[in-house]
């Protein structure tokens, strides 16, 4: 019997997932099978859904069948969750349907001698109960025991349990208003469907309440783009002067470049990124104004940089451990060790003072990362400025002065921080760098 198209492709991507480094909205985005909307959607929810979910859906299937989930091979153990979680989260899909496609999908795996054993453990799943049950062990089972004390120590009991608990949720989709008004955008959107509100913090921001966004004729022209709140006030952070040089140096995939880009009006902008692969995805020619003069290069940031020229402004999103976005990337869960985040921050170190070789005499740098933890975010900068007295963190009062609107996100150092719990989005982090005196 033929399986369901948005199964197969959930199946496909959850084991290209758990088998490298490869992330499961990057997958979902580049699938080539013809699927039709609906299809889409619902491999998008199972795949994001099982990975959410992974050690819940462990912890019951350890129950049904009697075993540990080590006992299965890779691809009937993906098969189990899939199902456990249609049956046990999903509520429109007949049981029946998903045992039987789970019968046929390891048959097809080649695992034709697991189907029997698959089939009766599906039998016994039972989702007013289970999913209950799963409930109830959500906050135990929603992240890694090590990151959960980890958590715990950095920011008290209460908030680990609520940090863990986000990370089970489906972020809500943000957009940036590129050009014209937000208002005005948001009356646009509802005209033909899409009903949006005001974030909280960015203003050119709007966070999507119902609607298909991306069938709008503002997003078909680019007037409007999906851009995490988070993620846009670090890019209003550089804040670019007309006429400068801005070096983003780890720009993949190009949306903060293109907000600075905006904000520049005309200069020169070059974009680096260490992936040749994730180079190539920066698709910003039609948000980037005509007086701005950019080019992509693929460099490696923890390597001496090649410029002969300072830049202004520098843009250092460093590549991190990605704890605040793990609601958006659940399979960071699951591959992360206590040992990555040592080992990044290393990087990161690297980066910086390589990246602070690149700054004019009077410029400003952002160093940010999407990372909750303070080994790759303040540590990094002070083990980095320890030893340059020159340079130092824009303090709180200027801060205030420059970005009004974001006085809470700034602690009394100079830092800025958003998390999931206490703001409603991504966890970033960012340090705005001077390369001058300032009063402090």
């Amino acid at each position: 019997m033929p399986v369901s198209p948005a199964r197969r492709l959930a199946y496909r991507v959850l084991r290209r997932v758990e088998g490298g480094t490869e992330f499961a909205a990057d997958l979902l985005r580049a699938a080539p099978e013809p699927l039709s909307e609906a299809d889409r959607h619902l491999a998008t929810e199972l795949v994001l859904g099982v990975l959410r979910r992974r050690a819940q859906l462990d912890d019951l299937l350890a129950r049904l069948a009697g075993r540990a989930p080590g006992y299965f091979d890779p691809e009937v153990i993906t098969i189990l969750r899939l199902a456990v979680y249609q049956i046990c989260f999903l509520e429109r899909i007949p049981k029946s349907a998903v045992v039987n496609d789970a019968v046929e999908m390891t048959k097809a795996a080649r695992k034709r001698s697991a189907a029997g054993l698959v089939n009766a453990v599906l039998r016994k799943c039972e989702p007013p109960t289970l999913s209950g049950d799963a409930d109830r062990h959500a906050p135990r089972l929603a992240i890694p025991d090590w990151l959960r004390k980890r958590w715990e120590r950095h920011f008290g009991e209460d908030a680990a349990l609520d940090l863990a608990c986000r990370t089970l949720e489906t972020p809500a989709t943000i957009l940036r208003v590129v050009d014209g008004d937000a208002t005005r955008m948001r009356e646009e959107l509802a005209a033909v469907g899409v009903a949006t509100r005001p974030a909280r913090y960015a203003p050119r921001s709007l966070v999507v309440e119902g609607g298909k966004a991306t069938k709008s004729d503002a997003w078909l022209a680019g007037r409007v783009v999906i851009q995490e709140e988070a993620s846009q006030l670090v890019g209003s952070l550089v804040k670019p002067q007309p006429g400068q040089r801005v070096l983003d140096l780890c720009a993949a995939p190009g949306m903060k470049s293109a907000q600075m880009a905006a904000e520049l009006g005309h200069g020169l902008m070059i974009l680096c990124d260490r992936s040749e692969r994730r180079l190539r995805s920066i698709e910003i020619r039609r948000l980037v104004p005509a007086g701005v003069r950019w080019s992509t290069m693929l460099l490696d940031a923890a390597s001496p940089l090649p410029f002969n020229v300072r830049f202004d402004r520098i843009l250092l999103d460093a590549p991190c451990s990605g704890t605040g976005t793990l609601g958006r990337n659940p399979e960071i869960k699951w591959r992360l060790t206590p040992g990555d985040i040592t080992r990044l921050a290393a990087t990161q170190v690297r980066m910086l003072r390589n990246a602070f070789e690149a700054l004019a005499p009077a410029g400003r740098l952002v160093y940010a990362t999407c990372s909750l933890e303070p080994e790759e975010n303040e540590q990094v900068v002070e083990n980095v400025l320890a030893d340059r007295p020159e340079l130092g963190v824009l303090p709180g009062t200027r801060s205030s002065g420059e970005w009004a609107h974001l006085t809470s996100l700034f602690d009394q150092r100079g830092y800025f921080r958003t998390r999931p719990d206490l703001h409603g989005t991504d966890g970033f982090f960012a340090a705005v760098i001077e390369r001058q005196p300032f009063a402090r």
